[in-house]
């Protein structure tokens, strides 16, 4: 981050939300857009600094790094994005070099390191973790750091995300979704978590019906729009709206009781045909 960046962004993320919403100057930008703009930039900078790591560790067998997730679709959120980048190589990163780079991020930033999302595979994308729908968001939104060789792998089918989405992205999020039903608080630590359970049946929607992925915001004005059965579309877009001001979701724990409704619209989805986008 440069010296001339940091001051203000800091300043900026001090400020109550109630003032981070007020006009800023005589432009048409609000003062929430400017810290989303910063962050994003912020986050960006950051996971360019990951890029000297990866040389140092894999010389020549690195082939390129990218930006990822929200850092490359759009819709990064200071307080509750990942920093997702893609480490690609001749032969994959071995998990002693995977710990070398997650250690070195963490001692650039102790607040970002954390959050940095490595996927990585070989050249063939045969190993590694880069699952399907990851590898669909690489090949349509990939922005790269560095890249001494591009390669693409085949695109995953719209059956192939589903066979994806109905397995382990399922059943995590159900088994979620049933603990914050049962639960009597919601817990500092388990904001994001719960944020996200309310924006996943827009997400696994989005990605079930086109077989793509897109930002929280396309997911949700996608699932306003195809208004498939028994979703809760207005808690849905409350938890965006949360996600989009950085704020605590409290106010939406009330709404918890719906989860597993919300999760049993996505299992209708589920159980019926894989129809042609």
């Amino acid at each position: 981050m440069s010296a001339q960046v940091q001051p203000a962004f800091v300043q900026l993320l001090g400020l109550p939300l109630r003032d981070r919403s007020a006009s800023f100057g005589a432009g048409n930008f609000s003062m929430h857009e400017m810290i989303d703009n910063t962050a994003h930039r912020t986050a960006a900078s950051f996971a360019n600094r990951i890029v000297p790591i990866c040389q140092a560790v894999l010389g020549s067998e690195l082939l390129g790094v990218y930006l990822m997730g929200s850092l490359a679709h759009g819709g990064f959120s200071r307080r509750y994005s990942d920093i997702d980048i893609a480490v690609i190589t001749e032969a994959g990163l071995a998990a002693g070099a995977l710990d070398h780079v997650r250690g070195e991020a963490t001692a650039l930033s102790v607040d970002l390191g954390p959050r940095l999302s490595v996927f990585w595979t070989d050249r063939h994308f045969s190993l590694g973790r880069f699952p399907p729908l990851d590898r669909v968001d690489y090949l349509d939104h990939a922005r790269a750091l560095i890249e001494h060789r591009r390669v693409r792998p085949a695109r995953p089918s719209r059956e192939e995300i589903c066979r994806y989405l109905a397995g382990a992205p399922f059943a995590n999020c159900r088994a979620t979704a049933q603990r914050f039903a049962a639960a009597e608080v919601l817990e500092p630590q388990d904001h994001k978590a719960f944020l996200r359970t309310l924006l996943y049946p827009a997400r696994f929607c989005y990605s079930w019906m086109t077989g793509c992925m897109g930002s929280n915001d396309e997911a949700v004005a996608f699932l306003g729009e195809a208004c498939p059965r028994r979703f809760d579309v207005p808690l849905i877009s409350r938890a965006l709206e949360c996600r989009q001001a950085d704020a605590d979701p409290d106010p939406l724990f009330p709404a918890r009781a719906s989860l597993p409704s919300q999760i049993d619209a996505c299992m209708a989805l589920l159980s019926g045909p894989v129809s042609a986008a």
